[in-house]
């Protein structure tokens, strides 16, 4: 029997071994975290920092008695999601014209990084200026400021 064959038997037995619902079950903290007050605060139901929240707390009820029903947290926040609507998820989802949300930000910043990249490009290859080239008259301008600081020095 090659390496190979027997790692694949091994994987085959620790995937029959382990049940497909070993999955960790959500905390009450990852189910608050997923959804946003609505208070009005901006918050997560979890960060709501309003004394007797008239929402975040029958919320916080209502995810603890779910969870103590055995529910899972997809199911907990789509209950939240059908009676309150895509607003009280605390992240967009990747459902319609969601998926902007999600890919504007990245877009916003690759295309920052290639502007600055151009521009430090055009910065390193340009020409020097005409203003920072040699004038004509730059030798007789350096003459007669040379005589000027000469004079400042001899007066002081």
């Amino acid at each position: 029997m090659s390496v190979r064959r027997a790692g694949l038997v091994l994987l085959g037995l620790l995937a029959v071994a382990v049940p497909a619902s070993a999955a960790p079950a959500a905390t009450q903290q990852e189910v608050e975290e997923s959804l946003t007050c609505q208070c009005g605060c901006g918050l997560t139901v979890h960060s709501c920092n309003h004394l007797q929240c008239g929402s975040g707390e029958p919320m916080k009820k209502e995810i603890a008695e779910r969870l103590a029903r055995g529910e899972d947290k997809v199911t907990i926040l789509e209950a939240f999601r059908s009676r309150y609507g895509e607003k009280v998820l605390s992240s967009p989802t990747f459902r319609g014209f969601n998926w902007l949300a999600w890919i504007t930000p990245f877009a916003a910043v690759l295309a920052g990084g290639l502007g600055v990249t151009l521009v430090i490009r055009r910065w390193v290859r340009a020409p020097p200026s005409a203003a920072a080239a040699a004038a004509p008259g730059d030798d007789a301008l350096r003459a007669r400021l040379a005589r000027e600081l000469a004079d400042l020095d001899r007066d002081a």
